[in-house]
């Protein structure tokens, strides 16, 4: 069976409310016990983030759900043709912060569209990569011939899970937090860096007739969960033996008091490997496609932090040659880590920038510290 080329023909970005500075932070997301965070200038120090966006307004009241950011940012890929939407064929939707556990996040967004038809709706579940998994599910629907016309998305709501009403006090010793900054890699840091947005992919057998387009080239991805503890989890607790116990092992009081739905980390695991597992699969993929670092024109990272810029430049040399940083394209510091969206950020606003030309590629890394997954993407300017 021959095999269709896919093409992304457009990318649209949806995000909610005005920039919010670091300066403005807790008139969003509250004051724990009513007083200012003692590490927050010290996480923002390290992650460099300037600006982000959340779907609430200042005293923490929420405006947008997450379906609806993602139903803003499918309908923004139409904005020109609004009537184009009736020619999807599949939704496909990645995000690690769901409204709700069911109905699934694609049938809500789903929802959110009343102007589609009714068509087929995925929702890969996950962390960061989610919203990868989406993008492959679209890419081989569309590449098999199975669908024509495919929507993926990424997308984002974590400042609800973030403001001061559901989470506990932590303690801080800044004289650790300035010695070692993966000590501020828990649920303090997560606070002051997660935010929320969506971002959308439309996908063809067919690239547009006028201006440009990205082909995928290839998407792949990897798991290490078989030799890896969980790292980054939430509505569980780890254990002692690295085993993780459900929040449905716990009482109500329990899930208050061991503030069981917040997001945490295991700081020890993903200093040790979240960057050198990255470079893995990497290296494989290069050699089997016959590619090195010189083919690359735009290297798009998703960095949770710009903490970790010098150490993925340093293991990215294992393609032969460094990827010179005036070859990277990243947006961290305005948008903020917006989790499974973030990938999409970066393609969108690259796609937008008027800067593209053909026959440059694009290549994605993604990575997840929840068990260390990645997935990597080679787009080609067409």
């Amino acid at each position: 069976m021959a095999l269709n080329e896919v093409y992304i023909t457009n990318t649209s970005l949806y995000l909610p409310n005005e920039p919010v500075s670091n300066d403005e932070m807790e008139e969003y997301l509250g004051y724990i016990n009513g007083k200012p965070s003692k590490s927050k200038k010290i996480v923002l120090r390290n992650n460099g983030i300037q600006t982000r966006y959340y779907a609430l307004e200042k005293g923490g009241k929420t405006t947008h759900t997450n379906a609806q950011l993602t139903a803003n940012a499918v309908r923004n890929l139409f904005s020109d043709n609004p009537e184009k939407l009736k020619d999807v064929e599949l939704l496909s939707c990645g995000t690690s912060s769901p409204d709700q556990m069911m109905p699934s996040h694609g049938v809500m967004v789903h929802g959110w569209l009343p102007e589609a038809e009714a068509i087929e709706v995925v929702s890969p579940s996950g962390v960061c990569c989610a919203g990868m998994h989406a993008f492959k599910y679209a890419y081989l629907a569309v590449k098999t011939g199975d669908k024509n016309l495919a929507v993926a998305t990424g997308s984002e709501r974590f400042s609800a899970s973030l403001r001061a009403n559901v989470f506990e006090e932590e303690s801080h010793k800044l004289a650790e937090l300035n010695s070692n900054p993966y000590i501020s890699f828990d649920k303090e840091f997560l606070r002051w860096m997660l935010s929320d947005g969506a971002s959308a992919f439309l996908m063809s057998t067919q690239p547009n007739k006028e201006g440009l387009s990205l082909r995928v080239d290839w998407i792949e991805g990897v798991s290490y969960a078989n030799e890896m503890e969980t790292c980054m989890y939430m509505a569980c607790e780890k254990q002692t033996d690295g085993t993780i116990k459900s929040y449905l092992e716990f009482t109500p009081e329990e899930l208050l008091n061991k503030s069981i739905l917040s997001i945490k980390q295991d700081i020890g695991l993903l200093s040790d490997n979240i960057v050198p597992l990255g470079g893995r699969k990497i290296k494989e993929i290069f050699e089997r496609e016959g590619l090195t670092s010189d083919d690359i024109d735009y290297f798009m990272p998703h960095m949770s932090s710009e903490f970790f810029r010098p150490k993925i430049f340093e293991v990215m040399g294992i393609l032969g040659n460094d990827i010179p940083y005036e070859r990277w394209f990243v947006n961290l510091t305005s948008l903020g880590n917006v989790g499974a969206a973030s990938a999409y950020f970066m393609v969108h606003e690259l796609f937008k920038s008027g800067k593209l030309k053909k026959g440059e590629r694009m290549l994605l890394l993604v990575p997840e510290s929840s068990r260390f997954s990645y997935m990597y993407a080679l787009l080609t300017v067409v």
